[in-house]
């Protein structure tokens, strides 16, 4: 299982990271990764399986497979 968040900060604290916690707890081993999405320009890591990426990644993923698409086998 996987949660994402989205926040409209530029900034995050430990404490924006509390929903994705608890999501952690519950779900407990089949919990895989939380994301949180926020406004700033770096990605950060905020412990174990926690990390937090710029909105603008999303823009960039996008923009990567324009240039390199999938090809089927």
């Amino acid at each position: 299982m996987v949660g994402i968040e989205v926040k409209a900060a530029m900034t995050l604290t430990e404490d924006d990271f509390k929903p994705l916690r608890l999501f952690s707890e519950v779900t407990g081993k089949r919990f895989h990764r939380g994301v949180l999405l926020y406004m700033g320009s770096e990605p950060l890591g905020f412990g174990p399986k926690l990390h937090a990426l710029p909105v603008s990644a999303l823009w960039r993923l996008d923009a990567q497979r324009a240039k390199h698409p999938v090809t089927s086998r």
